[in-house]
């Protein structure tokens, strides 16, 4: 007997739909959301700065889709303009003038002069030049860049060919570009905006390269922004995808530049009047820029990734899709294991992301003070930690914003959607501030610096061990392991302490065959030694929810532990690599690996009740979100076919190619079929 099909309005349920998700929900929306912004009042700020952003025309994104690239450029900087009227106006603070730039959805060229080159000049500018510029940088009298990656090399900083030969008769440097290679590529803000840059290059002292250096150049004059004479200049044209339109990477070529001496940033290595150079405490001091954008970049990805589970699972929720329920209709796409599989461990991964962004922020500032006392001893721990979570979260990031997009089906593929821009701006992450795959060396290079300072006395000294490597004392201390139910896997202590164990073999492996390295161990240790690290981390933030509400910290720590789980079950070949898990013994071999796939299962079942909520409380309007898919109300249909009204086709009935194109195609179609023997 044929089953009975309900009638009923299948855009009206979408609205049915969201509203009977936030009705299931169990937790206290606002509570979280004050934990997300660290704490109600930032909360309220960024509320209070987005209500006005939204409401003024110089942030109307209804447009943004139909731009060229040039007018995308011109647009953000009249946004950014519009911001420092605000701030003036409004008497924003520095603090509340960041946020409201955060919440901007558009790579704006001001975010280089924000996060590169003013950090870097007030780090490691000397102090004469700090008096002379810091003002007007503080100010934005004048606006930067910096100046490092180039057309030949990128992330191997010690190969640049840029020079800086010190002239001494006039205590000068000469910027130079020797080569082709050598131009300076890439960077952003440089093509059009920047009025100067703190440049990279080899530092040339009586015929010797002294390494890499940092140097203040003026690029632009202050009068009509010309550009200075013997400096080219210029845009490097469109990016993949359409990403970072707004932004104009530039390129750079500089012929025998003179500046003074002062404008070298010797708040570490100086050159005196003489032309004699003066060591700086570490020799990895100039990287201290990539290491605040590295930093920083961590909180960036875990609000990316919150916006594709924000988009992706209000969607999953009101599209319904393919067997019936049942309440006699189509079932909610996100209740399908493919669905909500991919979706919450981003959520998750979003959760996590966030919170660990604002621990290594707090960790970068405290270097920083530190470095400015002539303290260095956090310095190659931050390298190391930053290093190994730029990949880990650039990396995670570009394939959950491409699996939010997927999850949605053939709609997911509109731009309107809001993803694919996401996707787009997010993409060059993973090479920017160092290539994923170099990177990965460092990390590597850092963890075998542990392993042999742990063993280098007898008994091994544990104590010597830094934060990021705590993991290798289980090669002193290994506990016993053996198979683990559903049950041991809700305990945190299980995730992480696996996540351990597996990046203290596999290091204590590469050292033993650092003469024979396989193809791909550099990204294996990486991984592994970074999520242990993270699974620690991960620890310390389910023992903070300590303030919240009963069951808000119930959920959340579910939220925590499905990252711990999904991370243990990506290492689940490097578990069974090295007898970490054993299988079952008996005649028939069993899946030991089962009660782990069943235990994200179930806890994914249990978050789904909670999963618009938990999306909620990251706050975002519809106009941060600028996804016709992720609506607040739920109704993305309506939303959608509005979006399409806006496409400019669709002014004319008849397009204007018909007279140029269609209707000569069309006349020479019938003359060929009039010519053509009648069958």
């Amino acid at each position: 007997m044929a089953s009975k099909t309900i009638q009923h309005d299948v855009n009206e349920q979408t609205g049915v739909d969201m509203t009977n998700a936030r009705n299931l929900s169990t937790i206290a929306v606002e509570n979280i959301r004050d934990f997300l912004h660290h704490g109600r009042e930032e909360w309220l700020v960024r509320s209070r700065i987005v209500s006005l952003l939204e409401n003024d025309p110089a942030f109307d994104k209804s447009q943004r889709e139909f731009l060229s690239r040039t007018e995308k450029y011109e647009r953000g900087l009249a946004m950014t303009n519009r911001v420092y009227d605000l701030q003036s106006n409004y008497g924003w603070s520095e603090q509340e003038t960041k946020l409201a730039f955060a919440v901007l959805d558009d790579q704006l060229p001001i975010g280089l002069h924000n996060i590169a080159f003013q950090p870097v000049f007030m780090l490691q500018g000397g102090h004469t030049l700090l008096k002379k510029y810091g003002h007007l940088i503080t100010t934005r009298a004048i606006l930067g860049c910096y100046l490092q990656t180039e057309l030949g090399h990128g992330t191997n900083v010690s190969r640049l060919e840029t020079t800086a030969t010190y002239v001494p008769q006039t205590e000068e440097f000469e910027i130079h570009s020797p080569t082709l290679t050598s131009s300076k590529w890439w960077i952003g803000a440089l093509g059009k905006t920047a009025t100067h840059g703190v440049v990279q290059a080899k530092l040339i002292l009586g015929g010797k390269d002294m390494g890499p250096h940092l140097f203040l150049v003026q690029l632009r004059s202050l009068d009509d922004h010309s550009v200075l004479p013997n400096i080219t200049i210029g845009d490097i044209g469109p990016k993949a995808a359409g990403g970072y339109a707004t932004t104009d990477n530039g390129f750079a070529r500089f012929n025998h530049v003179r500046i003074p001496r002062e404008n070298m940033l010797s708040g570490f290595a100086q050159v005196t009047e003489d032309g004699k150079y003066v060591q700086p405490p570490h020799a990895k001091l100039s990287y201290g820029g990539m290491l605040y954008i590295r930093a920083n970049m961590v909180t960036g990805g875990g609000w990316f990734t919150a916006k594709a589970a924000t988009v992706a699972i209000r969607y999953a929720t009101v599209r319904r899709q393919g067997d019936i329920g049942t309440d006699g209709l189509e079932k909610q796409i996100i209740t399908y294991p493919s669905v909500y599989y991919r979706l919450l461990p981003i959520l998750s991964r979003a959760y996590m992301f966030i919170q660990l962004g604002r621990s290594l922020t707090k960790a970068f500032d405290t270097m920083a003070s530190r470095l400015k006392q002539g303290d260095t001893s956090l310095l190659a721990e931050m390298h190391a930690t930053t290093s190994g979570l730029k990949v880990y979260v650039s990396s995670n990031g570009v394939q959950d914003l491409e699996t939010a997009r997927r999850a949605m089906g053939g709609h997911g593929y509109s731009a309107f959607a809001g993803l694919g821009r996401l996707y787009a701006d997010y993409l060059p992450s993973v090479t920017y501030e160092g290539d994923n795959f170099v990177l990965d060396q460092q990390v590597v290079r850092a963890a075998l610096r542990s392993y042999k300072a742990l063993f280098a006395s007898n008994p091994p000294c544990i104590s010597a061990l830094s934060p990021s490597s705590y993991y290798l004392r289980h090669l002193v201390n290994n506990p016993v392991v053996s198979s683990f139910s559903e049950e041991d896997w809700r305990n945190p202590s299980t995730a992480i302490l696996l996540l351990e164990l597996r990046a203290a073999f596999i290091v204590n492996e590469h050292a033993q065959n650092t003469s024979e390295q396989d193809a791909s161990v550099n990204q294996r240790v990486s991984k592994a030694v970074t999520e242990a690290f993270v699974a620690t981390q991960v620890a310390g933030m389910i023992q903070n929810l300590d303030k919240m509400p009963e069951r808000n910290r119930v959920v959340v720590t579910k939220v925590f532990l499905l990252y711990l789980l999904t991370a243990a079950e990506g290492g689940l070949t490097d578990f069974l690599s090295f007898g970490i898990i054993r299988p079952a013994s008996g005649p028939t071999p069993s899946d030991p690996t089962r009660s782990v796939r069943m235990a994200i299962k179930k806890l994914c079942e249990e978050l789904l009740p909670e999963a618009i909520a938990l999306t909620d409380a990251f706050g975002f309007t519809n106009w941060d979100l600028d996804s016709a898919l992720g609506v607040y109300d739920g109704k993305v249909y309506e939303a959608l076919w509005e979006r399409a009204q806006t496409e400019p086709l669709n002014r004319t009935e008849v397009s204007a190619a018909y007279k140029t194109s269609i209707r000569p195609i069309l006349e020479r179609g019938r003359r060929q079929a009039a010519a053509m023997p009648k069958l």
